[in-house]
């Protein structure tokens, strides 16, 4: 197979296009929420670990599967190791039960209770009619949509610019022939990159306002590969090129500081939490 098809298959595996709830506010005895004061909020950004479908090449977004075993495993590192480094005031997640799982898995090796608050906004793209389909079959209809090959499609996919070029090249135009496809009342078209930039944006602009509100400065928020990737992306536009091809990684953490009105990522798709759980 193609070099650049297998590319393109394994990221529609892991999501390429593919109700909130939120903490209240903390008080104790001597200070108030609104009395604290933070000079910043460092958000870590995780994606889950491997799912059934991830394995198979099975396009999921809105669509769930369990974890692996390996899974598990590389989220239980991460937990293991942060475990006291990092005390996270609040811990957010998509409502995927895939991201779920993760958030849980990591506070539990990490020996931290804290309320996972589910946001929908932080899913995966969503497929469309493609849900849970191989991977495959998204390509070549967009490829012969377009008169190419899938070959020459993804070839050209996989120049467009980055790693956010290429997941949105691929996401736009997924969800434009998806228009065809999707029957009201029965499924949720496709979503185009704009649409998760704006969705997964407003919820992460939620969630540092109630932060602020609260006085957090350290939170989890564990959500999926494109969808973390789109967001970071717009905070920080020279993240595209620091993410590689095939994506983030499962379990990976990127850390981003909110300070002043600005972002600054910091790190992109590390796996060191993980390393370092796995010598424990």
């Amino acid at each position: 197979m193609n070099r650049f098809k297998k590319v393109v298959f394994g990221i529609l595996s892991v999501g390429l296009l593919a109700g909130c709830s939120t903490g209240g506010v903390a008080t104790d005895s001597t200070e108030t929420a609104v009395d604290k004061k933070i000079d910043a909020v460092t958000v870590y950004f995780t994606r889950h670990g491997k799912t059934m479908l991830n394995t198979t090449g099975k396009s999921q977004g809105w669509s769930d599967a369990p974890l692996t075993p390996a899974g598990i495993e590389v989220a239980e590192d991460v937990g293991a190791g942060v475990g006291n480094s990092i005390k996270f005031d609040k811990v957010y997640s998509s409502d995927s039960g895939r991201a779920i799982e993760t958030a849980e898995i990591i506070l539990d090796k990490a020996g931290q209770k804290v309320k996972i608050n589910k946001d929908k906004r932080l899913r995966e793209f969503n497929f469309g009619t493609f849900e849970s389909t191989p991977g495959e079959e998204s390509i070549e209809a967009i490829a012969k949509r377009k008169n190419l090959s899938a070959d020459e499609y993804t070839k050209k996919a996989a120049s467009a610019g980055g790693y956010n070029g290429f997941i949105k090249e691929l996401s736009d135009d997924l969800a434009e022939i998806d228009k065809e496809n999707v029957k009201e009342n029965e499924n949720w078209p496709a979503e185009n990159y704009d649409t998760v930039t704006k969705r997964s944006k407003e919820a992460l602009d939620d969630i540092v306002d109630e932060a602020i509100k609260n006085g957090d400065d350290s939170i989890l928020v564990v959500s999926h590969g494109m969808t973390l990737a789109t967001l970071l992306n717009e905070l920080d536009s020279k993240v595209s090129n620091q993410i590689p091809i095939s994506g983030l990684e499962n379990a990976s953490i990127s850390k981003a500081i909110y300070k002043n009105g600005k972002w600054k990522v910091e790190t992109i798709n590390d796996m060191s939490y993980a390393e370092k759980g796995a010598e424990k």
